[in-house]
């Protein structure tokens, strides 16, 4: 901001409001009609040339108009930009809406995102809660077969995931039940994350080597662990909202966006990154700052949700570079808190 004096700040403003709405190149006769700057044409034109050589705006055609780059947008969101607040009735609009879809929904991350995408007119984005904060209730293990057991691990929610896993000497049943007796007391109260610590560290340590039972507890537990998922399932809704946008009529540039639609490793990423920035907080990516993420033309606006006391999760939405930031801000923030506050009640 430093470099940039109060008519130049002014003009900026009102550059990128106007591509927002229209999506066109701005042009300094339009900025002098529509947004009361009190300054001519000519003197706006002036202001422009100085924001392109600064490198906050470009050109795309001699006879064009301007678009906002990227820092400029940053610096928009930064300092700029004046959110627009949800409402007293929105919001408890939105807590009403949250609360019956983790009551009745039988998919509720997708149908949050379905819920989303319509109030933001974009795509929503869901990351599921991450595997290592889940909590784990019980893990027991079944003979199925010489050198082999079947993993059943038993999620605080109510969720079940089995897995086979090998073993190199028959265990029978009396010492399984001596297995699942010293498991129970270890896992009780610990996510996932932290019994595949407390795991390692028990195995790492040299004394466990005269405890055979305890041994083979976390050798067996440690095995059934270590197929789960340590990255989240990402849901995504709204996706043609982003296949009609015009920054997707050349071809390369809808390939681009398909592929980080159907691989999802860098929107993975970027979502992974909104966590660090702690509950309660938006982060948004602009353009070139989400990588290459469809053509380096898409913005995420992202919030972590919370579970159990912990972040568990982010939401968010996924649209051009140009999207309504004033509005989808604070929307998303919204929508984290309202999950948050929904997903506590369930039981």
């Amino acid at each position: 901001m430093g470099d940039l004096s109060n008519r130049a700040r002014k003009i900026l403003f009102a550059a990128v409001t106007e591509f927002i709405a229209t999506g066109d190149p701005v042009g300094s006769r339009t900025l002098a009609r529509k947004y009361g700057l009190d300054l001519s044409a000519a003197s706006i034109r002036n202001v422009l040339a100085d924001l392109e050589e600064a490198g906050y705006l470009h050109q795309p055609h001699t006879s064009a108009g301007r678009i906002p780059t990227d820092r400029a947008l940053r610096l928009f969101i930064d300092a700029l930009v004046e959110l627009r607040t949800l409402s007293p009735e929105q919001q408890a609009e939105l807590s009403a809406r949250f609360a019956e879809i983790y009551a009745l929904a039988s998919d509720p991350l997708r149908e949050t995102g379905r819920y989303l995408s319509e109030l933001s007119g974009a795509a929503a984005v869901v990351a599921a809660p991450r595997p290592e904060i889940r909590a784990l209730s019980q893990l027991r293990f079944i003979p199925t077969k010489p050198g082999q057991l079947l993993a059943v691990l038993v999620f605080a929610d109510g969720s079940v995931e089995n897995r086979f896993i090998s073993v190199d000497e028959v265990i029978d049943e009396a010492e399984l039940t001596r297995i699942h007796n010293l498991l129970a007391d270890v896992i009780e109260g610990r996510t996932l994350g932290e019994i595949r610590d407390l795991f390692a560290r028990r195995l790492a340590d040299e004394r466990l080597q005269i405890d055979a039972l305890r041994r083979r507890a976390f050798a067996l537990g440690s095995k059934a662990m270590a197929d789960v998922a340590r990255r989240s399932e990402v849901v995504i809704e709204g996706q043609n909202r982003l296949i009609d946008l015009p920054e997707y009529a050349d071809v390369d540039r809808l390939k681009k966006l398909m592929r980080a639609l159907e691989e999802r490793e860098e929107l993975v990423d970027l979502l992974d990154r909104t966590l660090a920035a702690g509950a309660g907080e938006v982060t948004v990516f602009v353009g070139s700052e989400a990588g290459d993420l469809g053509g380096g033309q898409l913005s995420l606006v992202a919030a972590p949700y919370m579970e159990n006391g912990r972040i568990a999760g982010t939401v968010g939405v996924l649209g051009p570079t140009r999207m309504d930031y004033a509005k989808v801000m604070p929307l998303v923030d919204a929508t984290a808190a309202a999950m948050s506050e929904a997903r506590g009640k369930v039981k």
